[in-house]
């Protein structure tokens, strides 16, 4: 059994379901220890940028945990997150209902951050999309994201 945390745009399950990921569950996670950030350069939209992780002692991320069908599904990512080179593809403790769970996550590579970045308005819609999985709070402070209109 293998799981895949989702903190951006992924968040949204019919996202991931057109990019082919075949999963049996989706669920509410948390990332502790870490923040959401907005600093992974958008590699297709110049002055833009994606969503990223970084390590903050008393931050908390929270994103959809998706539990795949089959461990071999991950690897389906792995284009879509441009792995190797935009994000790696590391194992962290994820939070869930049921206690703590092993999941992927992707984290941007260190020459593919730059800060001064804000997402397309179309990209954090992506990320709004995940509402049932997080708190009223943290969704609010998505919404509260600024964010370029979309070209």
């Amino acid at each position: 059994m293998s799981f895949y945390f989702a903190y951006g745009s992924n968040m949204n399950p019919a996202r991931m379901r057109s990019r082919g990921l075949v999963f049996s569950e989706a669920m509410a996670g948390r990332l502790e220890g870490y923040a959401l950030c907005f600093d992974k350069r958008a590699h297709d939209r110049p002055g833009r940028s994606y969503a990223n992780i970084r390590y903050q002692r008393d931050g908390v991320v929270e994103g959809v945990l998706y539990r795949l069908a089959h461990e071999d599904e991950i690897w389906k990512m792995d284009p879509f997150e441009g792995t190797p080179i935009l994000y790696s593809r590391e194992r962290m403790p994820v939070m869930t209902a049921q206690g703590v769970q092993p999941a992927w996550v992707y984290v941007a590579n260190p020459a593919m951050r730059e800060e001064g970045l804000w997402p397309t308005r179309s990209y954090l819609e992506h990320l709004l999309a995940g509402r049932e999985f997080l708190s009223r709070a943290y969704w609010d402070s998505l919404v509260a994201v600024p964010a370029h209109a979309d070209e």
